[in-house]
């Protein structure tokens, strides 16, 4: 690599850290609210939204779906997460089976956040780590009922 090439990297690289906000758990400037319907399908809106981790605040593994599933009242196997959580989307086609999944990952959520308080509790100095995550999974259960309004109504 020629110097010029290798001083234009560089000059471009300082200038990106410069000029540009720290995006830090998703928290960029262009997270703007999108409406659900922006996508093109609700399994993938809720994907989005539910399964996001640096959007929902909190991380939902295959187990933590398979539990919420059989908390919702179905049973599945372990597969990807992706493909587990499309199951269950598939199971949630009723407003009363989508009311008790998002019940189920609601209490998967609040359980959740009872480990970051107890870590922040533990661990004071941690609370810059885990308070934007509770915020975040706060508003996504605050999302809860926009989902039954805009798919079941």
């Amino acid at each position: 690599m020629k110097d010029k090439d290798l001083h234009d990297l560089r000059k471009e690289f300082e200038d990106f850290n410069i000029n540009e906000e720290a995006c830090v758990d998703g928290a960029c400037s262009s997270d703007e609210e999108t409406d659900l319907k922006d996508y093109p399908s609700y399994t993938e809106a809720l994907y989005a939204k539910l399964v996001a981790p640096y959007v929902s605040g909190i991380y939902i593994s295959r187990w933590d779906i398979k539990d919420i599933a059989l908390e919702a009242g179905d049973s599945m196997a372990i597969h990807p997460r992706k493909r587990m959580f499309e199951l269950l989307m598939k199971y949630a086609t009723s407003k009363e089976n989508m009311q008790a999944v998002l019940d189920a990952l609601e209490n998967h959520m609040h359980e959740k956040i009872a480990i970051y308080q107890e870590l922040m509790t533990s661990f004071p100095t941690s609370k810059e780590i885990f308070q934007p995550k509770i915020d975040k999974a706060e508003k996504t259960m605050k999302l809860f009922p926009q989902i039954i309004e805009e798919y079941f109504e």
